[in-house]
């Protein structure tokens, strides 16, 4: 047994008394320190700026993240609205929060300027060496933008950026939100979408330790108006030419305009009162602008710039050179504002909706046949006083003797189009139908029409593909089916070349190939008309052929079919040329491309079978081809507008 000596015990008392002491500074040196932080506390550091990416073509994304952002801002969250043109990829990995509203474009790929950021998040995705904690400090919310009508392309980008985002471990905060821009619904999901980005971050953004609550600030549709129709905003339309009169692509329409109309019931699935409407109230504010007067929900009727020009005496257009209408008493007008494609030189710019099937409200074919005559009579009483303006013409443009069923979209989608013609032919009021070669099954059913066009806009299916940028995976099938059944229709059938120059116009052998399938009585080839660049179109003046192009493509065209087709007609003014059948329309070499329009009438009203030659009439021969009036009908006047052009430097 063992005893400690007195001084290792005081040893041992001194070393236990020290410790206590220590102890009891450190401890009131901390409890002054935190006393003294409190009350002057050390400034916070500022909380990480999220980013706000939006993937866009036309404007569309970029519309609703500005709106988004403001929204964002107003809840005192901090973010950037950033281009990913604009941003370097391999900075993502410092990002702690991402949202995400991406557009889908062709093929379901993303729009040009997003295409180096998509191939970057795709390979890193994919590679191994990556690695799947890349983005592992990061959250993320994709938002979708796109049109249920492309099928599986639809929003395919979106998912595309949320799979990749995922595989390189961002962490997502809910699930894709996708809106559809021809469903009707895009605004309602994107407001949905944001109130739950804004609920998930009303706490404050965890990563910054700011605890803050945030409320929720919702604003009106007027408030969003305002706010995106502002000077500040022209860079929407992506500096396309007609900014001014308010063109922009259907997709540039989310955001530009109230969501409701006033005194109207709209349901989360984009109906109208109970029933779905095909022009929403963005679209028919953004056709009212270019000069459309909307029928109904879905028909419009517009007065054509060939109908002023003739009421003034000075020309009409080349169906008055080809035909023999009269371009004043002509009303042009669809039953359908939607359509199939979204051709790169759409001249309406895709205002309109698109869709592959019929899936919306049916207006009643009468009220659309006499409301369009009621509008377009009023919009030719407006050119009363107009300098020009020959009383005769005038007074006959109010009883209009045509219709022109090619505004805009796809008649034939109409499901009653057949009684809407009966209603027209009834009046006497004759038809010139032109259809994009998509519904072959429409072409069959429909009834005779004094003129029946199918759009021929390229003669192989990768050109075809490219140009007409079409709904239907099977769009060549179908164009092939809608020409075969063009060939059995008794009455005047046309196939109509539209000409881009650098696009379509070397396939001389192709086209022809295509005459042995639909047969037509005609051929018209027009140039391109060139209605200013846009996000949708890149086409330039470069594309536009002149007259000369037209003729030489003609001519060769001719010289390919060995004497079955001939050029009987040009109008230089619209760079277009007509081909004939020979055997059908040249009569002692005199040719008859007119219409005898109440011989026609007659023919419809005896319930009779009758073909295209029981109505034609001689064609004059200021309008034949070749002759030195070019098309020009001599009793008008030609006017030339001076035009003084800047010297190149």
């Amino acid at each position: 047994m063992s005893f400690s000596s007195p001084a290792a015990s005081t040893a041992a008392h001194l070393t236990l008394l020290t410790v206590l002491s220590a102890a009891t500074i450190y401890c009131f040196y901390k409890s002054r320190r935190l006393k003294f932080a409190s009350r002057n506390p050390k400034p916070s550091l500022p909380p990480a700026t999220g980013k706000l990416f939006f993937i866009s073509q036309t404007g569309t994304s970029k519309a609703l993240g500005r709106r988004l952002l403001n929204l964002l801002t107003s809840n005192g969250l901090v973010f950037d609205l950033v281009d990913p043109k604009d941003y370097e990829p391999e900075d993502l990995c410092k990002e702690t929060l991402v949202l995400i509203v991406a557009s889908s474009w062709e093929d379901g790929k993303p729009p040009p300027g997003a295409r180096f950021f998509a191939n970057w998040l795709e390979e890193s995705a994919d590679d191994f060496r990556v690695g799947s904690l890349l983005l592992s400090k990061c959250r993320f919310s994709v938002f979708g933008v796109g049109s249920r009508s492309y099928g599986e392309a639809f929003n395919a980008v979106s998912r595309h950026f949320s799979k990749w985002m995922r595989a390189l471990g961002a962490e997502e905060l809910f699930p894709v939100y996708e809106g559809d821009v021809d469903g009707g619904d895009l605004d309602e999901v994107f407001d949905s979408w944001s109130g739950k980005v804004i609920q998930r971050l009303k706490g404050g953004l965890v990563e910054n330790g700011d605890a803050r609550d945030f409320s929720v600030v919702c604003h009106s549709d007027e408030e969003f108006v305002d706010g995106f129709l502002d000077d500040d905003d022209d860079d929407y339309i992506d500096g396309e030419e007609n900014a001014d009169v308010g063109v922009v692509d259907l997709e540039d329409l989310a955001g530009r305009g109230p969501t409701r109309k006033l005194g109207q019931e709209v349901s989360s699935n984009g109906r109208v009162n109970g029933v779905k409407e095909m022009v929403t109230p963005i679209i028919r504010a953004s056709l009212e602008k270019q000069g459309y007067k909307i029928i109904g929900s879905h028909s419009g009727v517009k007065i054509c710039r060939w109908t002023k020009s003739q009421l003034r005496g000075r020309g009409g257009c080349y169906k008055h050179s080809f035909y023999g209408i009269e371009s004043h008493r002509c009303m042009e007008a669809t039953p359908s504002l939607a359509c199939a494609n979204k051709c790169v030189f759409c001249w309406r710019h895709h205002t309109n909706p698109v869709g592959k099937s019929w899936r919306w409200k049916i207006d009643d074919p009468l009220e659309i046949v006499n409301t369009a005559i009621d509008l377009h009579t009023k919009m030719i009483k407006q050119m009363k006083g107009v300098p020009g303006v020959k009383v005769k013409r005038l007074a006959e443009g109010l009883s209009p003797r045509h219709c022109a069923l090619s505004l805009v979209g796809e008649p034939i989608m109409y499901p009653e189009i057949n009684t809407l013609v009966d209603e027209l032919h009834r009046r006497r009021i004759s038809t010139f139908l032109v259809t994009n070669a998509q519904f072959p099954e429409r072409i069959m059913l429909l009834k005779p029409i004094t003129q029946l066009y199918v759009s021929v806009d390229a003669a192989t299916k990768d050109s075809l593909k490219a140009i007409d940028r079409p709904l239907f995976g099977d769009f060549w099938e179908r164009f092939v089916d809608s020409l075969t059944a063009l060939k059995n229709k008794q009455q005047r059938t046309v196939y109509r070349l539209t000409l881009v120059k650098g696009w379509n116009t070397e396939d001389i052998d192709a086209y022809f190939n295509l005459f042995s399938i639909g047969k037509p009585d005609f051929v018209e080839i027009k140039g391109v008309t060139y209605c200013g660049s846009s996000a949708t179109s890149k086409l330039t003046m470069e594309n536009v052929p002149w007259h000369a192009d037209v003729k030489a493509f003609s001519e060769a065209l001719a010289t390919k079919s060995n004497g079955e087709y001939e050029v009987a007609c040009e109008h230089v003014h619209s760079c277009c040329v007509l081909l004939a059948k020979v055997d059908k329309f040249k009569v002692n070499e005199k040719w008859h491309t007119w219409i005898d329009y109440e011989k026609f009438h007659d023919l419809v009203a005896s319930g009779r079978p009758f073909t295209s030659t029981d109505y034609m009439a001689a064609t004059p021969s200021w309008a034949v081809y070749g002759a030195d009036e070019g098309g020009f009908d001599p009793d008008h006047t030609r006017y030339k507008k001076e035009r003084h052009h800047k010297p190149k430097n």
